[in-house]
C-alpha cells in the first residue's frame, strides 16, 4: 500500500527524531511485552525512511550513509530493537546492490519505494540447516530452518540463503509470503526482544533462477565485500544510540535529585563523585562519536569508488570500522551498566525497566566478538596486514 508520509517537508533525521519520541511512550513495556512491534514498524513504513537507502532512479531517496546510520543511531537512543530491524533492511538492500546486477535489483527497489515494503532477514550464512535443490533449469527447491532471522516476521521482502550439495552458497530474494516460508515465532532471549531473531523454516520453498543473487555474487570483488562492513557500521551506530540514550536518562534523573548524605554538596549536580562518573561518559561517547563519523566517510568513499575500489583500500576501510566497533561496545556496556550508579537504588524498579538498555547492547554486541576486531586492529598496527573480507569483517 502506497501511503503518503506525514513527513514530506522534514529531513530524514528529523523524521527519525518524531518517531523515536513516539517509540520511548512505549519502549519499556514492549520490551517486557517481547514478540513483533506491528504499530511501530508501520510507523517507520508510513514515515518514509524505508526508501532512504535506495537510489533515486528507482524512486528512493538515494541518501548517503552519513544520514542512513544518523536515522539508526537516533532510533536507537530509545528503541535499540526497532533501529535494528531498520538498520538491516537498508543492509538487506544494500546486499542486493553489492551481489547483482541493476537489471535484477532494479524492479525490486521500485516496489520497495513505492509500496513501503519492510525487508527481511533469514540470511545467516554460519546457519547450514537449510538446503538447496536444483530442480529444473531454472528453479530450485529451499528447505530447512535458519535462525538469528532478524526482522522476517512482518516483512515484505525476505533475503534468504541455503547451501547445495557442493557447498556453495546461494542467496535468494523472495515474498515473504511464498508458498512454504514460516516463522515459529520462538525468539525469547533478554535482550533486543522485539527483533523477531528466531527461527524460519522452508518447506519445499520454489525460487526462481532470476531471483537468485549470482552476479557478481557474496564476496566476489572488493566491492561486493562492502557487505559485512555496512553491519558493522549498524552495530556501531546501534550501540552508540543505546549508550546515548542511557546517558540523556542518567543527566535527567540526575539534575532533579539531591546529592548523597555524605556529599559536601547539596544537590546532585554538585557532587564532585558523580560529575567524575558524568566526565567518564561523556569523553568516551565523544571518542565513539568521532571514530564513528570517520569510519563512515571512509566507508563512503569506498562506496563511492565501486568496482573501482581494490582490496587493499577496501582492508583500510575494515580496520577503521573495527577500532569503532570496539569503542562503541566497550562504551555501550560501561555507560548502561554504571548509569545506575550516579542514579541510585531508585532507578532499579521493574517500572523503568531501565536495565532493558545494557540487556540490548550485551545481546548485540556478542553478534561477532569483539577480541577477534581486537586481532584485526592489533595485526594491521603491527604487520600492516589488513583483514581478509568474510560475511562479518
Amino acid at each position: 500500500m502506497n501511503v503518503r508520509s506525514p513527513y514530506l517537508d522534514q529531513s530524514p533525521v528529523d523524521i527519525a527524531q518524531k518517531l523515536a519520541e513516539n517509540f520511548v511512550l512505549t519502549a519499556a513495556v514492549r520490551d517486557k511485552q517481547g514478540g513483533n512491534p506491528k504499530h511501530e514498524r508501520d510507523l517507520i513504513r508510513n514515515s518514509g525512511l524505508l526508501g532512504l537507502s535506495i537510489p533515486v532512479a528507482y524512486g528512493g531517496q538515494g541518501a548517503d550513509w552519513q544520514t542512513i546510520f544518523n536515522t539508526i543511531q537516533v532510533i536507537a537512543r530509545v528503541d535499540s530493537s526497532l533501529a535494528h530491524v531498520y538498520g538491516f533492511h537498508h543492509l538487506l538492500i544494500a546486499t542486493v546492490q553489492l551481489f547483482s546486477q541493476a537489471e535484477q535489483y532494479g524492479p525490486w527497489f521500485e516496489q520497495t519505494a513505492r509500496y513501503n515494503l519492510f525487508w527481511g532477514n533469514t540470511l545467516n550464512p554460519l546457519d547450514r540447516r537449510t538446503t538447496v535443490t536444483q530442480v529444473s533449469e531454472n528453479e530450485y527447491i529451499f528447505h530447512g530452518d535458519k535462525s538469528f532471522c532478524s526482522g522476517s516476521i512482518d516483512s515484505d521482502i525476505l533475503l534468504c540463503s541455503g547451501y547445495n550439495n557442493a557447498g556453495k552458497l546461494l542467496i535468494g530474494v523472495i515474498p515473504t509470503q511464498r508458498d512454504g516460508v514460516s516463522f515459529l515465532g520462538d525468539w525469547n532471549n533478554m535482550g533486543q526482544r522485539q527483533t523477531d531473531s528466531g527461527t524460519s523454516h522452508f518447506e519445499q520453498v520454489k525460487i526462481h533462477e532470476d531471483e537468485l543473487l549470482l552476479n557478481p555474487g557474496p564476496l566476489s570483488t572488493p566491492y561486493s565485500s562492502l557487505r559485512p562492513l555496512i553491519a558493522q557500521l549498524i552495530f556501531v551506530h546501534l550501540f552508540l544510540g543505546v549508550a546515548e540514550g542511557a546517558f540523556e536518562i542518567a543527566r535527567q534523573t540526575v539534575q532533579t535529585q539531591k546529592a548523597w548524605s555524605k556529599s559536601l554538596a547539596e544537590d546532585a549536580v554538585n557532587d564532585p563523585f558523580t560529575q567524575k562518573h558524568f566526565a567518564e561518559f561523556y569523553v568516551q561517547l565523544e571518542g565513539v562519536r568521532l571514530l564513528a563519523d570517520k569510519a563512515v566517510q571512509a566507508f563512503q568513499a569506498a562506496w563511492d569508488l565501486g568496482n573501482d575500489l581494490s582490496a587493499k583500500q577496501r582492508g583500510e576501510v575494515s580496520v577503521a570500522i573495527a577500532t569503532a566497533k570496539i569503542a562503541a561496545t566497550h562504551t555501550s556496556l560501561y555507560i548502561t551498566q554504571n548509569i545506575f550508579q550516579v542514579m541510585g537504588a531508585r532507578a532499579t524498579t521493574a517500572q523503568l525497566n531501565l536495565d532493558r538498555f545494557w540487556r540490548n547492547v550485551r545481546t548485540q554486541t556478542l553478534h561477532d566478538p569483539v577480541d577477534y576486531k581486537y586481532q584485526e586492529v592489533g595485526e594491521w598496527v603491527l604487520t600492516g596486514k589488513v583483514p581478509d573480507p568474510s560475511f562479518y569483517s
